[in-house]
């Protein structure tokens, strides 16, 4: 894949690990200047240091998904240090409660759960389209999950949140189809982070043995994934789910 040319800014929450952190130093090693925010603030400088170590031109900053005045101040941040702007990475997420059926999930864990995986695309939306559709260009790619498209037994708030925030791209790509901003989801199968490590083993299984290829996926494949849609070559598609599923999804 071609690189970033210079100065295409590229904001990824939640790049203080994982996901982000991998995203954060693909789109950085391609050229991207990254601003990588994470409620973690340490966790985000560190991040920012290692890319510029290696060459990159990234900052690290403090935000909290959940909290329009947060990633505004974030967004604003990115954009005096930047100048623009050109796409955002949404890794943020939670995983909630797991492993008990939906009977015993509290209406709060529910909802803590929808606030940070589902409400915090619209927090975006509302925060940085504005400064997109001024500029006339834009592209936003959401972390979403296959739970989301098939619902995992005893994880009715993962699933239910990466539904809704599938449901929220489909929306919003359309809305915008006409503005040069395009609104994409990524939905991986499991995925090898350490939110693997902290779910139970049946859950574990129960997610592997639904994959053809027999194997979790990599932070890199997802990270190599988000490089394209975030990219200018990735320009008449919107609205859109991409599968990272080792042959699960079935639609």
């Amino acid at each position: 894949m071609t690189g970033f040319r210079d100065g295409y800014g590229i904001v990824v929450i939640g790049g203080g690990a994982g996901i982000g952190q991998a995203a954060a130093d693909h789109l950085a090693a391609r050229g991207a200047s990254i601003t990588v925010v994470d409620r973690d603030e340490s966790a985000a400088q560190r991040c920012a240091e290692r890319i510029r170590a290696a060459g990159g031109k990234a900052i690290g900053l403090v935000g909290d998904v959940t909290h329009a005045p947060s990633v505004r101040a974030a967004l604003d941040a990115s954009i005096a240090w930047n100048g623009r702007i050109h796409a955002l990475v949404n890794t943020a997420g939670v995983q909630g409660p797991l492993g008990r059926p939906s009977h015993e999930v509290s209406v709060e864990e529910f909802e803590s759960t929808l606030r940070v995986n589902l409400t915090a695309g619209l927090v975006i939306a509302r925060e940085l389209i504005p400064h997109l559709l001024h500029h006339g260009y834009g592209r936003i790619v959401h972390l979403a999950s296959i739970a989301g498209k098939e619902g995992n037994p005893n994880m009715v708030a993962y699933s239910a949140s990466k539904a809704g925030l599938i449901g929220m791209v489909k929306a919003q790509g359309k809305e915008y189809a006409g503005t040069g901003i395009t609104v994409n989801a990524i939905a991986p199968a499991v995925i090898r982070t350490r939110f693997l490590d902290g779910q139970p083993a049946e859950v574990v299984d129960y997610m592997v043995q639904k994959i053809p290829m027999g194997r979790v996926g990599t932070v890199e494949e997802v990270a190599a994934l988000i490089a394209f849609v975030v990219s200018e070559s990735c320009s008449f598609t919107t609205g859109f789910t991409f599968d990272l599923s080792g042959g699960r999804a079935t639609y």
